[in-house]
C-alpha cells in the first residue's frame, strides 16, 4: 500500500508540474526553448595547435630569445662593465624620454590587448562551432586606445561583437568596445577598444 500510495503521488506531482508548464506564458516557454538551445549548442573555444600558440605569443618569444642574445653579444664585444653602463643608459633614456616611453607603454598596451579580446571571445562564446577563435592580425595604437582588427571564423558576425561589447569592454579593462565593419567583407571587423577621453560612455 505505501508503494502505491507512493506512486499516485508521484503521477501526481508530474500532472501537476504539465499543467503549470501548459500554463506558463508563451514568452517565458519561449525564453525557456532559447535557454535549452544555448546549453545544447554552447561552444567553447578549442586547444590551439602549436602554429596558432607561436603566432599569439611572438612578440613574448621574440623578447625570450632576443634580449639574452644581445646581452651575450655585448658582453662579448664590450665586456660586463660596459654592458651593464649601455642597459643603465639605455633605461636613463625611456625614464627622461616621453616619446620613447609613451611607445614602449603603447606597444606594450596593444600586446596585453590583444590576449585580452581573444579571452572575452572565449567567455562571450564568440567562437566557430569546432571551437576557432576570432583571428586577431592587427592591433595598433589609437587616439582612444587601440584598434584591434581580426577576422571572424564561419558562424560568428559583427553582430555577435555587438552583443558582446560590454563582455569585451570589461576584458580589456576598458570603457567601452566599439565594432566597425568592413563595408567590403563582411567577415573583417575592427574593435575600437575605448580607455578615455570624450570617445568614452560616461
Amino acid at each position: 500500500m505505501v508503494g502505491t500510495a507512493d506512486g499516485y503521488r508521484r503521477e501526481a506531482e508530474r500532472a501537476q508540474a504539465e499543467r503549470a508548464q501548459a500554463e506558463r506564458p508563451e514568452a517565458d516557454r519561449a525564453e525557456a526553448e532559447r535557454l535549452r538551445e544555448f546549453i545544447v549548442l554552447k561552444k567553447e573555444a578549442c586547444r590551439p595547435q602549436l602554429p596558432v600558440i607561436m603566432w599569439r605569443w611572438r612578440y613574448e618569444i621574440a623578447a625570450l630569445l632576443l634580449i639574452p642574445a644581445l646581452l651575450i653579444f655585448l658582453l662579448m664585444i664590450l665586456g660586463p662593465w660596459w654592458t651593464v653602463a649601455d642597459i643603465i643608459v639605455a633605461a636613463v633614456f625611456l625614464v627622461v624620454c616621453p616619446p620613447a616611453r609613451g611607445f614602449m607603454a603603447e606597444r606594450t598596451r596593444c600586446v596585453v590587448t590583444a590576449h585580452r579580446v581573444r579571452t572575452g571571445c572565449a567567455e562571450a562564446y564568440l567562437v566557430s562551432r569546432h571551437g576557432t577563435l576570432p583571428f586577431i592580425y592587427s592591433t595598433t595604437p589609437a587616439p582612444f586606445g587601440e584598434r584591434v582588427k581580426l577576422r571572424c571564423p564561419a558562424g560568428v558576425s559583427a553582430a555577435d561583437f555587438e552583443s558582446a561589447a560590454d563582455i569585451l569592454a570589461a576584458a580589456c579593462w576598458a570603457s567601452d568596445v566599439r565594432v566597425v565593419r568592413d563595408p567590403a567583407h563582411s567577415h573583417l571587423i575592427t574593435l575600437e577598444v575605448i580607455r578615455c577621453g570624450p570617445w568614452s560612455r560616461g
